[in-house]
């Protein structure tokens, strides 16, 4: 019975081959989404670690943040880019939710993410949501708020404007492009409230400085990000 089922199971692997989402080789028994070998070589940045880390510096002076990092360093072309594309277009909210777990244990023992009350996933369009069918955002907000034991809620922060391509506007265009997208929901649940607030890719900050302003203007009491990645 144990041969019919090894049998059964690399059939399988040869018709449907389960591949790293990071590197794209085929993955042994014992691995889970991403190899071995592309987890070891993961660009972690540690910036949870320190409170003047880069992404923290990139929004001095914009908004009275608690803190903000990202776990890893975004280059094109490399291993991040190719999980966080598989996360957003291919369906696999799987590895959202396994790097959500990564980032959360990170978080839970740092100093400056002590206290969080709700985490905050950064909302899509109700447009683009339909056209894709989930909020990437969302099931990275899963993994960290499992590993950290918060409650998660996509429903006290809504995105009421769809909004022109970020990709080649400068940083002051692409504030502009964002100020008044997104409104809070049930205000009296944020009053006097941590939250940390989720994305998956950090560029210029705009779009979480859009949503943590609108957070801190209902009576939030402190808002901290953590994002997937950072591009340098």
């Amino acid at each position: 019975m144990l041969l019919v089922k090894q049998w059964t199971s690399d059939l399988l692997g040869l018709l449907f081959p389960n591949l790293c989402n990071a590197c794209g080789n085929s993955l042994f028994r014992h691995e889970q989404l991403i190899c071995i070998k592309c987890l070891y070589d993961l660009p972690f940045t540690d910036y949870h670690q320190y409170a003047d880390n880069r992404v923290a510096k990139q929004l001095w002076g914009r908004l009275p943040l608690n803190a903000a990092m990202a776990m890893l360093y975004f280059r094109k072309g490399a291993k991040v880019q190719n999980l966080i594309h598989n996360l957003k277009y291919n369906g696999r909210t799987d590895v959202g939710v396994l790097l959500g777990n990564m980032l959360g244990e990170r978080l839970k023992p740092a100093i400056l993410y002590q206290g969080i009350d709700i985490v905050i996933p950064v909302p899509l369009h109700r447009k683009k949501f339909k056209t894709r069918g989930y909020n990437q955002s969302t099931f990275i907000a899963d993994g960290i708020a499992a590993q950290m034991g918060i409650d998660i809620n996509e429903n006290h922060l809504i995105r009421n404007t769809a909004t022109e391509s970020q990709t080649k506007k400068s940083r002051y265009n692409r504030y502009e492009n964002m100020k008044d997208v997104f409104q809070v929901n049930s205000p009296e649940d944020i009053i006097g409230k941590h939250i940390l607030l989720v994305d998956d890719v950090i560029t210029t900050g705009a779009t979480l400085e859009a949503c943590a302003n609108a957070l801190l203007a209902t009576g939030a009491a402190k808002v901290s990000i953590a994002a997937l990645a950072f591009a340098e």
